[in-house]
């Protein structure tokens, strides 16, 4: 029979296998995280019918003679470059800008993708579509401030544990404004008011009412003292606590330069602050809350609020003073403020891949962090399906640990999704290319078929 027939033959079936992979291309163009591929075509076996001479005895040499049997497809090679970007706003969405691929385990084994199209189930873990787990690193039990890099593990940013934030009790406040000594309240009893809320380590509110009064033995002294704290229902908590200034003054004395109003001290000159102590009157009924009993150092357990006096001043203005309290420091509001208990309203995710949980007691808490893969040849990598792949010994191994995006010089964006890379544009090009070639090839066959035709008529 003739070469040519089985060259055609040959012809067809490479140029419908890269029709194949054309129609897979186009038919995923909308696919999340799609990698298009490309078929790439080589020469198959060649029948020698005369082999390559040297020149001998004044004769040249001559080339080999041979005859090519057809094509095959040589390799299906996956374009590795990044998609578009589409934006869908859904916090657990991430796009890999680069060539990583998130791990994510399905069935105790680890596989790749690149779609970040992520969720969280009942238990709150973070899942893929399909209920793959998302793999990374855990926070550092010993430092909740750092991520500890370990074998990787289900992320679980939403779980039981962490739908809430611990409160935190009140240990600081400030005081700020102006004491005006010819407010005529201060010689009262009822003195000139100021409140403050805070917090008891088990994140329950109460109200301290301070009263500043005119201290008529120190010349410029006023006395701050504590009117009343009350509960979250209004309750008066002074016959379950003992309230105290420094241990056992009834007030603290504030100190002001007479000529020029300026602060000079509380009780002694230079010293910015006191205690207001809060202790219970019956431990076994009502719970040392005020205390600090997680503080590792008995020493920092202090059953108070230390309270800075040092913004306050003493000048002549309206006739009428102006103080306010605040929670915390001065210089930072937010350091001893003391907070409610908080509920997880939101989960933010940094361009490291970096879990946070965002409370709203105003806390923002580190819950993991998202590992990656990379491998020295990515194409090697086998598709199984689902936008998932596995490693292969031409990909290479994956560590089991995974790296730090940071690591690669990668980002992650969150709220972004990575589209297909098909074009549509070179694939509609491939394929009248192909058609053209199949086209071709079949007419190999028809003429083919014609001599045949032609040789077998010589016996008429």
């Amino acid at each position: 029979m003739m070469r040519s027939l089985y060259s055609g033959v040959a012809g067809l079936k490479t140029h419908q296998t890269k029709m194949d992979v054309i129609g897979n291309n186009i038919a995923n163009v909308n696919t999340v995280g799609f990698k298009s591929s490309q078929v790439l075509f080589k020469d198959v076996l060649y029948q020698t019918t005369q082999s390559a001479t040297g020149s001998s005895n004044g004769s040249g040499g001559t080339n080999a003679k041979q005859v090519g049997l057809g094509t095959g497809v040589a390799t299906v090679a996956v374009t590795q470059t990044s998609g578009s970007a589409q934006t869908t706003n859904n916090p657990y969405d991430l796009m890999i800008n680069g060539s990583s691929f998130f791990v994510v385990n399905r069935g105790g084994i680890n596989y790749f993708t690149k779609v970040g199209a992520f969720t969280t189930d009942d238990a709150g873990n973070l899942v893929t579509g399909s209920g793959d787990y998302v793999m990374g690193w855990q926070v550092d039990p010993e430092n909740p401030s750092e991520i500890k890099r370990d074998t990787v593990s289900a992320l679980r940013p939403e779980a039981e544990e962490n739908r809430t934030a611990a409160p935190e009790l009140t240990s600081q406040s400030y005081m700020t404004g102006n004491i005006d000594a010819t407010d005529p309240r201060l010689k009262t009893e009822e003195g000139v008011i100021t409140t403050v809320s805070i917090y008891d380590s088990l994140g329950y509110n109460y109200t301290v009412k301070f009263k500043i009064t005119e201290n008529a033995n120190v010349p410029g002294g006023y006395d701050v003292a504590v009117d009343s704290i009350r509960d979250e229902n209004n309750v008066d908590i002074s016959d379950r606590y003992k309230i105290t200034v420094d241990g056992a003054d009834p007030a603290a004395t504030v100190m002001f330069d007479p000529d020029t109003g300026s602060f000079k001290g509380v009780k002694t000159e230079g010293n910015e602050t006191f205690l207001l102590e809060i202790t219970p009157i019956n431990p076994d009924e009502d719970g040392d809350v005020f205390r600090d009993l997680t503080a590792a150092n008995p020493d920092d357990q202090i059953p108070g609020i230390t309270v800075d006096l040092s913004n306050l001043t003493m000048f002549s203005d309206t006739g009428e003073c102006d103080v306010e309290t605040h929670r915390g420091k001065d210089d930072d509001p937010s350091d001893g403020a003391g907070r409610t208990v908080g509920s997880l309203t939101d989960v933010t995710i940094d361009t490291q891949g970096r879990l946070y949980g965002v409370y709203d007691n105003g806390v923002s808490k580190l819950l993991g962090q998202i590992a990656v893969a990379n491998f020295i040849n990515p194409a090697g990598l086998e598709a199984i399906g689902g936008s998932l792949y596995k490693e292969t010994r031409a990909s290479g191994e994956f560590d089991g640990i995974g790296k730090d995006i940071a690591s690669t010089g990668e980002t992650m964006t969150q709220g972004v999704l990575e589209m297909s890379n098909v074009d549509l544009s070179q694939e509609f090009t491939d394929m009248i290319v192909t058609q053209r070639g199949f086209q071709a090839n079949s007419r190999i066959i028809t003429v083919s078929d014609t001599l045949i035709e032609e040789l077998v008529n010589l016996k008429r």
